[in-house]
Order: structure tokens, then C-alpha cells, then sequence
């Protein structure tokens, strides 16, 4: 593994970035990484339910808001110079028969020509925003992607797909939520603005995140949600294919797409 700092790595273009992460030299999250361009979920899956699966997105825009669409069979995304979706995330999460089987930092030898690829907008794409704000994120600090929560909340059915909403939760300063609020509402591809709900709204427990790191609110902070990118990774689980593969919690799509609205 590479002896980079944090800082040293959110200094990688992301070329470089990616080029690290297929030699095997950074296997862990992206978040405060390539600062200024988007970051996605990745969703592999038979091509014969991708149909419906893009139904699904396109009825969940706010979870799940479609960066590229992979050709059947293509390991290779447009969205970034050279991507090959096989060895370019940090870490992949196989899932079969529903439950999470194996995680693995290349995908070379499952992939085949009957699979097809989505990149899906991810929240991460925000932080540059925030930081030239002058917005503290405790989850930079303490380089964790946050709390990802399975709601009590459906998304909206598509097809075969159906499953709970799923949202991020990252806690700011409560004299910052408005400018949080314009910034992030700006940026539809990484989920828009938060969500007019709080924990007790959605059905979750703050101190028991069912992916990444609890992080409560302190005192004068809002836990503020977001629409999550793992809503498809639920439904996937719940009403999808034998066989299908996502990123590992926190380890994204780096894109050469900015982050900045057009």
C-alpha cells in the first residue's frame, strides 16, 4: 500500500487517483478524494434485468440519479480517460443470492459479456463545494465516507425492483444548513439537496448506522439526509438477479465529470 498521507492523496488528479487504486496501492474510501469532479456507485448486473434496473433509477432520481449506462459485455466507462470498471475501484462487493458473498479488489475474473455496468451519482461530489464555503465536514476529518441508513421509507417500485429508501447522514453546523442547503440543491447528480426529514422521520437510529461510521450530531450540529446510491444495492438484494456486484461501501467510481453544476 502506498505510504501517501490523506492529504497527499486528495492532492492526485483523478487519474492519478485511479492509477494508484489499479496498481493496489489505496484500497480504502474516496470521500475528500478528486476534489472537483463526480464520484458514483457502481451497480454490475446481468443485462437481462438491466431494463428494468434503469426503470428503477429513473423512478428514483434523487437516489439514484444514472452518470452512465455501461454497453452489454463493455468493462470500459466514458465517464473517466481509461476506466476499466474491472480493477479501477478500490474494493467490490460480490453479492449472491441476495447476501453479500465475498469482497475482492479485482474484478477480472467474474466479469462477462452478459453483464452490463451503471454508474450512479454519489454524495461525495459535494465536498469540494462545501470546503471552498468554508463548511467544516467532520467526516473529512476523520477520513470516513458517514452514516448510511436502511430507512422505513420504500423507494419507488420499478419492474422487478422494489426495496427501502436508503439515505447518508452527515452532521454540520445548524447556522450552516442554509448554505448547505443552496449548494448541495445545485448538484442533482450527487443526490441535490437534503432531505426535509430527521431521524425520527426516516426510522433510524443515529448511534447504529447500518453501513460506515455513526457520527451524532454534537452540540449546535443538524444531522442533515440524503437520498442514498445503496437504495439500488437494496433492491438489487431484495428483488433483483442470482448474481450481481456494487462498489464497497465508501469506495466510489472516480469520473473526470466535474462536480460543478453546468
Amino acid at each position: 500500500m502506498t505510504g501517501l498521507s490523506r492529504a497527499e492523496l486528495a492532492a492526485l488528479s483523478p487519474s492519478a487517483l485511479r492509477a494508484l487504486i489499479r496498481a493496489g496501492d489505496h484500497a480504502g474510501v474516496t470521500s475528500g478524494l478528486a476534489p472537483g469532479v463526480l464520484q458514483g456507485n457502481l451497480a454490475i448486473l446481468p443485462t437481462e434485468a438491466a431494463d428494468d434496473f434503469a426503470a428503477f433509477c429513473a423512478a428514483n432520481p434523487a437516489a439514484l440519479p444514472v452518470i452512465e449506462r455501461g454497453r452489454p459485455g463493455d468493462p470500459i466507462l466514458t465517464c473517466a480517460a481509461g476506466f476499466d470498471l474491472r480493477t479501477d475501484l478500490p474494493g467490490y462487493q460480490v453479492w449472491r443470492d441476495g447476501a453479500p458473498a465475498e469482497t475482492c479488489a479485482d474484478i477480472s475474473a467474474l466479469w462477462s459479456s452478459d453483464l452490463t455496468a451503471f454508474a450512479l451519482g454519489c454524495w461525495f461530489a459535494n465536498e469540494s463545494a462545501l470546503a471552498a464555503a468554508g463548511i467544516r465536514m467532520r467526516h473529512i476529518e476523520r477520513g470516513v465516507q458517514g452514516a448510511l441508513f436502511r430507512t422505513r421509507r420504500a423507494a419507488t417500485p420499478a419492474g422487478r425492483f422494489s426495496g427501502p429508501e436508503v439515505v447518508s447522514m452527515r452532521p454540520f453546523a445548524t447556522a450552516d444548513v442554509p448554505r448547505i442547503r443552496a449548494l448541495t440543491g445545485a448538484r442533482p447528480q450527487a443526490h441535490g439537496a437534503p432531505l426535509d426529514l430527521d431521524a425520527e422521520g426516516l426510522g433510524v437510529d443515529l448511534s447504529a448506522p447500518d453501513w460506515g461510521d455513526a457520527i451524532p450530531p454534537e452540540r449546535g450540529e443538524t444531522a442533515l439526509f440524503w437520498p442514498c446510491g445503496l437504495t439500488g444495492q437494496e433492491a438489487l438484494a431484495a428483488s433483483g438477479p442470482p448474481f450481481f456486484i456494487t462498489h464497497r461501501p465508501g469506495c466510489m467510481v472516480v469520473t473526470d465529470l466535474p462536480a460543478e453544476p453546468a
